[in-house]
């Protein structure tokens, strides 16, 4: 989920989960009051009602002997002169928390309740000041408010009489205090539950993948590259931890990469050490027979000198392989690319090459397979040092046998292929997918005599990548190996003459 998304559920969270709850809960407690109402004073009306108007309950509480009095009263007044039916209506109130009163002009000759006699006389109206309905009734606020219904009427003797049903009104007081009560509770509880769900979502969306990334920060400070984290890319957080995720990788690799090129530098400099130790032991000893007078004779002489002059120049084809290694390892090698026919630049290749393996017991068998007049886009010095590296490397392991090295091309398509094979010594399983790195040698001995500094294969594989082909090998041990190099054809192609 997105950010935005996020922050808008979170808003839905904050502000309708409140509204809902607490109007569930409102709903609720109105219908477990209404109810309890209705059962304790045996009223039925609207819920809304009961709640929004308490008094109209009271009212309702009375409204049976309320209307019995005004039928009385005007039908058979004298009949309130009858303690025994006075009692009566008391009684009938006794349940509803009402009582009687009977005034006769200003004098209380009956009260159904003693208690604050003297209190409510004060606030009991005139008569004939004040008259209820069956429904309505007087609401007197004091300290201990009541609700009073009102009926005159005239004693047989003539004078004024009034008959109050008066109701206490403390009796809703534990009902709306305890409604109240429950109102702030589910209140206080509805913001708890919303605040919990609320972290709780932010943790588990927010909060935890931020801390499952600081966790693999704070484990690649201590150089641990290995700490794997996963994350949603369809969200902005997940996002960055997918990106952090591909930076950790990344940065390994280029770990990886550096500690590699730092160990095969370091048994570079051993083995170039070790390959120049060589020479510079020979040019040092031949050096000091001849001042020693060892070399006594003009032969000896001259044998010596050329042993000299060989070593130095051995010396010197080490350097420049490293020296050219460098530039284009760095890609500050320029190339020159021209349009150069297969046909013609093989044949000299293969004829420059025949004259020197011959003399070295090695046979050369070439095969061109191509239209004659093919052309591929090439640097020809580089690429004549590609073939040197790749032949002089099948002349050193194949040692004191009868050489043959075989070179084809074949047609492919959009490019050619280029493979030089040899029935040398061959290379080791293991071996054969290292072959083209940087200072490898399959054979890791550095008494063999066969010198090379392992940047032959390197300098090849870099020169046809830079000229967009491939190369690979394929070999069998004990039997030989085969180079394979590819290359893209040129656009053009023009008539052989």
């Amino acid at each position: 989920m997105k950010l935005k998304s996020r922050l808008l559920t979170a808003f839905l969270i904050i502000t309708a989960l409140p509204i809902f709850l607490i109007t569930l809960a409102a709903g609720t407690i109105v219908r477990f009051q209404a109810n309890s109402i209705e059962q304790t004073y045996d009223v039925k009306s609207d819920t809304i009602k009961l709640i929004s108007n308490p008094l109209q309950i009271l009212s309702r509480l009375t409204r049976g002997v309320y209307n019995e009095i005004v039928i009385t009263s005007k039908q058979e007044s004298e009949r309130f002169e009858d303690e025994t039916y006075i009692n009566y209506l008391n009684s009938e109130l006794k349940g509803k928390y009402s009582y009687i009163v009977l005034r006769k002009g200003d004098q209380i000759i009956y009260s159904g309740k003693n208690e604050n006699l003297e209190y409510i006389k004060g606030y009991l109206p005139k008569y004939g000041k004040y008259s209820t309905d069956m429904e309505g009734g007087m609401y007197i606020d004091t300290k201990n408010p009541f609700l009073l219904k009102q009926q005159d009427f005239h004693f047989t003797d003539g004078s004024e009489g009034s008959i109050f049903v008066i109701t206490d009104v403390d009796t809703l007081v534990p009902q709306i205090r305890s409604s109240a009560i429950q109102m702030v509770c589910s209140l206080v509880f509805v913001v708890i539950l919303t605040a919990g769900v609320l972290i709780i979502w932010i943790y588990r969306s927010i909060l935890r993948p931020l801390n499952t990334l600081h966790a693999a920060t704070d484990a690649m400070k201590e150089g641990n590259l290995d700490y794997s984290i996963e994350g949603d890319p369809e969200d902005e957080i997940g996002q960055l931890c997918v990106d952090f995720e591909e930076m950790r990788i990344r940065l390994k690799e280029l770990i990886e990469v550096r500690l590699k090129y730092e160990e095969d530098t370091k048994e570079l400099i051993s083995n170039i050490s070790h390959d120049l130790k060589t020479p510079i032991t020979a040019i040092k000893g031949y050096a000091e027979g001849i001042m020693d007078g060892v070399a006594d004779t003009k032969e000896k002489q001259a044998k010596y000198i050329k042993t000299i002059y060989t070593k130095a120049n051995d010396m010197s084809v080490l350097v420049d392989e490293l020296s050219f290694y460098s530039k284009i390892d760095c890609n500050t090698m320029p190339y020159t690319f021209t349009n150069i026919n297969l046909h013609d630049y093989f044949s000299d290749c293969i004829e420059e090459l025949t004259l020197d393996l011959e003399v070295k017991n090695i046979e050369v068998v070439y095969r061109n397979e191509t239209d004659p007049a093919l052309k591929v886009s090439a640097d020809a010095e580089q690429l004549k040092r590609v073939i040197n590296n790749i032949i002089g490397n099948s002349v050193k392991y194949i040692g004191t046998r009868k050489g043959l090295i075989k070179i084809q091309i074949e047609d492919i398509g959009q490019s050619v292929k280029i493979s030089i094979a040899d029935n040398g010594q061959g290379i080791a399983s293991k071996d054969l997918p290292y072959i083209f790195e940087r200072f490898y040698r399959a054979d890791s001995s550095r008494n063999s005599t066969k010198g090379g500094s392992g940047l032959g294969l390197a300098i090849a594989k870099k020169i046809i990548q830079d000229h967009m082909g491939n190369i690979w090998a394929e070999s069998e041990e004990g039997k030989g190996t085969t180079i394979y190099i590819t290359l893209k054809k040129c656009k053009e192609v023009t008539e052989y003459e």
